[in-house]
This record gives structure tokens, C-alpha cells and sequence, in this order.
């Protein structure tokens, strides 16, 4: 009887609606939180095939299924599962763009709850490994980057996409401008030593030239340090500049700036997923 209801179960638990295209999903560690999915209409309800994973963080502007849509044909191409969160605004006041850009605002560490969005999926969907692919563009990138140093051990790739303000993998260097007090910031211990191994793209359009979002006043009292402004004026010359601070690091950095594009997210998903295939191509040669 047992085995039956647990066949009855798991029936139920992949139904219509967890497959393509799917609704947003509340965290169940953080209702606060959601998140959606792409799932390979072909996925094996029985078998032991796994899927590789690929995170899509959004911008400031918060259309994660807009991301996810963006690479669903790439998803059912590679047979991977596209998971992508929603971190709205004003969680913690009318306003409240920018939370889960340093990874942690208010009693949220945004790092550790996309942990908890990973375990949640990998209970009802079998994944590749522990490990995934991360892009994020514009807020997505500022997330990216940051998640790279916390959890290095996490990711297969990372894609970072024209963020705004970066953050440099300098240990003398206050965060959020350096990895001076980030682990002291977010309440837990970050891993720069590992980022090595995690290849990196930093994708731009060789047109987001624009500098009113991300020209830091000295009354911000969020992002500016001094210094804050020195990495550049655009958010090339900021993505050049992490670039190279990665690759003093010691990481394998595949720069990428598109030609004829402003800061459109939809521009790059194609130097994204060339960047992803040969991640994903050379998993499966391993």
C-alpha cells in the first residue's frame, strides 16, 4: 500500500504544470520568495537521466519568466532545466529595488534562499549534480558576481552581464567595492580562493554607455565606499575592469561585448548560451 501511495505521489507531483513553461513556485523556506521553471518537455518521469541546471537572475526590472522564456528553446536543446527566482521589490520598504544585489538585505541572505530554490527543484526533478550555470544581466550581474565569490563550489559557469557597480576580487579593498567585510555583510564565509576553477563570461553591449544608474553619490548609502566610481564610467569600463581583477585572480575570463547594443538583456542570450553549450558540451565528454 505504501509503494502505491508513493506512485500515486510522485504521479501528482509531476503533473502538467511542472513541465515547459511552469508557474511560479513559492519558496517554501521563504514565502516571501518564488521562482519559476523551464523543464524539457520531454523529461523522463521514470529513468535515471539528469539534467544540468541553469540560473537566470533578473535585472532591476523583475521579469525572470521573460529570461527563462529567452532560453527555453536553448533548455529543450540541451536537455537542461532552466530555473529562474523572483526577488520582488519593497520587501523591506516602498522603493526597495536593490535588495538582493549584495546579497543580503533585511533578514534575507538572497545567496543561501537560490541554495534553497536549487534543493527544492532537485527534490522533484533528478539534476545533473550539485553544481549549475548562472547568468544574470544588469542586477542580475551585480548578484552573479557576488554569488561567484560566496559559492564558488556551486558553479559550472558564470556569466556575468553588465553590472552597474562591481565588486573586485581585492581583499583590501572595502565591499562592496572590494572582498574587505563582505563576509562580515552578509553573515557568512565567502570562498575567493575557489573562483579559479569557475570558467567566466563578462557580456556587454558595445553601446551601454549610459551613466545616470550607475554614477554613485556620496549619499548612497548602499553601494558608495570610496572609490566606488574609480573601476570606470560605463558599465563596460566597470566589467573590464572586474574582468581584470579576475583574471590577476587566476580565472579563465572569456570577455564578450556585443556589437550595436545598449543595455538589452535579450541582446546577449546569445553569447550566453554559446558560452553555456561549450560548458555543458564539455561536462558531457567528462
Amino acid at each position: 500500500m505504501r509503494e502505491s501511495n508513493q506512485a500515486e505521489q510522485d504521479d501528482l507531483r509531476l503533473g502538467y504544470y511542472d513541465l515547459g513553461p511552469t508557474p511560479f513556485f513559492t519558496l517554501q523556506s521563504e514565502p516571501r520568495l518564488c521562482y519559476c521553471l523551464y523543464v524539457p518537455t520531454e523529461y523522463q518521469r521514470d529513468g535515471d537521466k539528469r539534467y544540468p541546471l541553469i540560473v537566470l537572475i533578473h535585472g532591476t526590472e523583475r521579469w525572470p519568466a521573460h529570461y527563462r522564456d529567452n532560453y527555453a528553446a536553448f533548455a529543450q536543446e540541451q536537455q537542461a532545466i532552466v530555473l529562474a527566482p523572483l526577488f520582488p521589490c519593497n520587501l523591506f520598504f516602498i522603493g526597495d529595488t536593490e535588495n538582493y544585489k549584495l546579497l543580503k538585505a533585511g533578514d534575507i541572505r538572497f545567496d543561501q534562499v537560490l541554495l534553497d530554490m536549487v534543493d527544492e527543484i532537485g527534490q522533484r526533478y533528478r539534476l545533473a549534480s550539485d553544481k549549475f550555470l548562472m547568468h544574470g544581466f544588469s542586477g542580475g550581474g551585480h548578484f552573479t558576481h557576488r554569488f561567484l565569490y560566496a559559492h564558488p563550489h556551486r558553479l559550472l559557469g558564470a556569466s556575468i552581464g553588465a553590472p552597474g557597480v562591481v565588486t573586485l576580487c581585492e581583499p583590501d579593498l572595502d565591499y562592496p567595492l572590494g572582498l574587505k567585510g563582505m563576509a562580515d555583510f552578509i553573515g557568512g564565509e565567502i570562498n575567493p580562493d575557489g573562483i579559479a576553477a569557475v570558467p567566466i563570461q563578462c557580456v556587454v553591449g558595445a553601446e551601454d554607455t549610459d551613466t545616470w544608474e550607475i554614477t554613485i553619490p556620496d549619499s548612497e548609502t548602499l553601494f558608495w565606499v570610496p572609490g566606488i566610481n574609480d573601476t570606470g564610467i560605463t558599465r563596460i569600463d566597470r566589467l573590464r575592469t572586474l574582468a581584470g581583477s579576475l583574471e590577476k585572480a587566476g580565472c579563465d575570463v572569456q570577455f564578450d561585448m556585443v556589437p550595436g547594443l545598449d543595455h538589452d538583456q535579450d541582446g546577449v542570450v546569445d553569447a550566453v548560451q554559446g558560452f553555456f553549450a561549450r560548458i555543458l558540451q564539455a561536462e558531457a565528454q567528462q
